[in-house]
């Protein structure tokens, strides 16, 4: 994926998707995907019915006219399973809010009951909070915001993870991936919360990864480019502090840097929504660096003086140029023998973690000594020697 943070979105046709590439195994797959909303999960979907596998899909149990955002995009794909004579008995959507253990647990045996077992878990239920930690602190609903984000980035995934568990080690084959991003790798100022929800689920799944590798049961990573799961899901906004906005902090805060890429996204939707030389009718009407009166655009709903939620309008040749490696990663590893503990999509997100990881190897070099001296040695000097159980 080459789409920068600080870049335009090209309009023009992208790149030639990679054909999928599915690891080899006797028989078709069934896979569990908690958000079946989302442009990855229906991309993906169509990749694996396309290949013969089975897909459980889960849904919030909310009315279509009720939902916000993706529902247009997954009303056409079910109206593509219509249409496709086999692709109509491998798809099951169930009810599920992963925040609800009831739930989670009557989609897995609905999963089960429908195709026989749950070969591939994808945990990719994820929405980003921007603000400081100040920011998030302002209110009593931008504190509850916290909460939030750690019942949907981590809980949700958690409790879909323990659903499964017992009949993929009863089985003992199995394979859970949990989609993050590279955020589990960087704090991103401006997205602090959200990073937190990042770690926190790798975390999890890092220690769980040993618990079931005795029964077989596998546990992968993925990690995406930061925009990808952001722009890609539902994203939150709390109202910023002059203290934090650019004139005062130069630190490049996530509200900026999305902003930008908001208004890039709606100039592709909306090429004639950019209007010169308007005369003011509201208040809601601002003026640009040229001079000229325009309506609020998109990007200004990330700086609202009140919580403001959206999904980001992704253009289709955008969206598909995003998400293509991801998917192309997922459908790669997923029921994988013998996939990767933690895999990291993208030229962009490699070289990001890399720097990263250089960095601390430096720091850690840098205060060796400091790190040693703290050492408890043994009377001959040479063995550090450890506390018994008694502390002596």
């Amino acid at each position: 994926m080459t789409h920068q943070q600080n870049s335009a979105p090209s309009s023009s046709r992208p790149p030639r998707p990679k054909s999928p590439h599915f690891p080899p195994h006797n028989a078709p797959r069934v896979w569990f995907i908690t958000t079946g909303t989302s442009p990855i999960s229906i991309a993906l979907a169509r990749q694996v019915l396309g290949h013969g596998d089975y897909i459980v899909a889960g849904v919030l149990p909310i009315p279509f006219e009720k939902r916000e955002g993706q529902s247009e995009d997954f009303r056409a794909f079910l109206e593509d399973v219509k249409r496709t004579e086999r692709w109509r008995e491998r798809l099951r959507v169930v009810g599920l809010d992963g925040r609800i253990v009831g739930q989670c647990q009557a989609a897995i045996a609905e999963a089960v009951e429908a195709f026989g077992r749950i070969d591939v878990l994808l945990g990719s239920t994820s929405e980003a909070i921007i603000g400081t930690v100040e920011e998030l602190a302002q209110t009593s609903r931008t504190r509850s915001l916290v909460n939030e984000t750690f019942e949907t980035n981590f809980f949700a995934n958690v409790n879909i993870i323990k659903a499964v568990l017992p009949t993929m080690r009863r089985r003992k084959n199995g394979h859970v991936i949990m989609l993050t991003g590279i955020t589990g790798h960087l704090g991103t100022p401006g997205l602090g919360m959200y990073c937190s929800s990042q770690w926190a689920i790798e975390g999890y799944c890092d220690s769980l990864a040993y618990e079931i590798a005795p029964f077989n049961v596998k546990m992968s990573i993925v990690q995406a480019n930061m925009e990808v799961n952001v722009l890609t899901n539902r994203m939150t906004s709390v109202p910023p502090l002059p203290e934090y906005s650019q004139a005062e902090n130069p630190a490049p805060l996530a509200r900026e840097i999305f902003s930008g890429l908001l208004d890039k996204l709606d100039q592709v939707n909306n090429p004639n929504a950019f209007l010169e030389g308007k005369s003011p009718t509201s208040e809601s009407t601002t003026t640009s660096p040229d001079g000229f009166m325009h309506e609020p655009s998109v990007g200004d709903l990330l700086s609202s003086d009140t919580v403001t939620s959206l999904y980001p309008p992704l253009p289709s040749v955008v969206k598909a140029s995003l998400i293509a490696e991801t998917v192309h990663a997922l459908t790669a590893i997923g029921g994988h023998d013998n996939p990767p503990a933690r895999h990291i999509v993208g030229f962009e997100g490699v070289a990001a973690v890399k720097e990263k990881l250089k960095t601390t190897s430096e720091e850690l070099e840098d205060f060796i000594e400091v790190s040693n001296a703290v050492d408890i040695a043994r009377d001959d000097g040479q063995t550090p020697m450890m506390l018994d159980q008694s502390g002596s």
